[in-house]
């Protein structure tokens, strides 16, 4: 749930005051928005990053706070690739040209997203090399910020996903072609940020299951990566997505519509799975976890809407262990 929100990548009070107050709410784990790893990997000029050590500091602020309420920090590294240097969605999601202060964008191939959008850089392999670098450093600004859940994200058409789906990459390398090519940048970022990030935490992997576009990364691609992933033993978690890399998708929306992915990918894999998209109600929140789908909720616009959610869920569904609303709210507690 990017905020658009920062300068020069720092977290400042909109930010603290944002993620705050879902950790007040009750929710288990906070995550920050997705945040980028260079500063070209931006979406927009005005997100989020964690390539310098005053990032770092400004972070701690907030990972202290939303412990301090009880939940969890957590924090989702990226990088846009082609998908980077454009308006914020309430200006118009499109490219800013050099001229007008956006950058210059790097992909694995020089396919451009989509029509009059410019068409990346294509990586080369110190392109690459530096990536990993800037990952790995990134990966230990956020242990060091206070963090204790990281998650790689690898979806919505951002550079992980390009590398990975025919429909973005054509290299020709090892990086490219094949199956076992195109996810092998995964997989080195993967093994990289969990050579950093300590044993003991959590560490997750956002994927969209699929492209939605024939001839693209498909479900049976992501089962079997999920089935690699099993076997490294390196990650802790897939978060089911889907979408986001060519504009052609048609994704038929209602609530709980990516929920069987999760039910698929944990069913066939073994790998633990969160359940996203449109999970509005505590009811379909809870059925999800009763039945096995998956085993964890992700929420995003709902609790964009409605900060307290979680505790409001946990009341409905009369859960034996919910959290205490915080005593400065308590008279705001229609249930009771």
């Amino acid at each position: 749930m990017c905020q658009y929100s920062a300068e020069d990548g720092l977290p400042n009070d909109w930010h603290f005051v944002h993620l705050g107050a879902r950790a007040c709410g009750g929710a288990g784990i906070v995550f920050t928005e997705a945040v980028h790893i260079e500063p070209r990997g931006r979406i927009t000029r005005y997100c989020l990053g964690l390539w310098n050590d005053e990032q770092r500091d400004a972070f701690k602020r907030i990972a202290g706070f939303v412990e301090d309420q009880g939940a969890v920090p957590a924090i989702q590294l990226g990088h846009a690739g082609r998908k980077a240097s454009v308006g914020r969605p309430w200006e118009g999601t499109r490219p800013v040209p050099v001229n007008a202060g956006g950058w210059n964008v790097i992909s694995c191939s020089e396919q451009a997203y989509a029509k009059g959008w410019p068409a990346p850089t294509a990586m080369t392999k110190d392109d690459i090399a530096r990536s990993m670098d800037d990952l790995t450093a990134a990966t230990q600004r956020a242990c060091e910020a206070g963090f204790k859940v990281l998650e790689l994200h690898a979806a919505h058409g951002y550079l992980i996903h390009q590398f990975m789906s025919p429909l973005s990459n054509s290299r020709t390398d090892e990086y490219g072609g094949s199956f076992e090519n195109r996810i092998r940048y995964l997989l080195e970022s993967v093994s990289a940020v969990r050579r950093e990030w300590p044993e003991h935490l959590p560490l997750f992997l956002r994927l969209s299951i699929t492209d939605w576009v024939d001839g693209g990364w498909s479900i049976e691609d992501s089962l079997k990566l999920c089935r690699l992933l099993k076997e490294t033993g390196e990650l802790d978690l897939i978060d089911c997505s889907s979408g986001g890399n060519d504009p052609r998708q048609n994704i038929p929306i209602h609530p709980g519509y990516q929920v069987p992915f999760a039910h698929r990918i944990k069913e066939d894999t073994g790998m633990p799975t969160g359940a996203i998209g449109l999970i509005n109600s505590p009811d379909l929140a809870e059925s999800i976890l009763a039945n096995g789908q998956a085993d964890l909720i992700i929420l995003g616009r709902t609790l964009l809407a409605d900060p307290v959610w979680p505790l409001r869920a946990a009341q409905i569904l009369k859960a034996s262990d919910k959290a205490d609303w915080p005593v400065q709210y308590e008279r705001s507690n229609i249930f009771g």
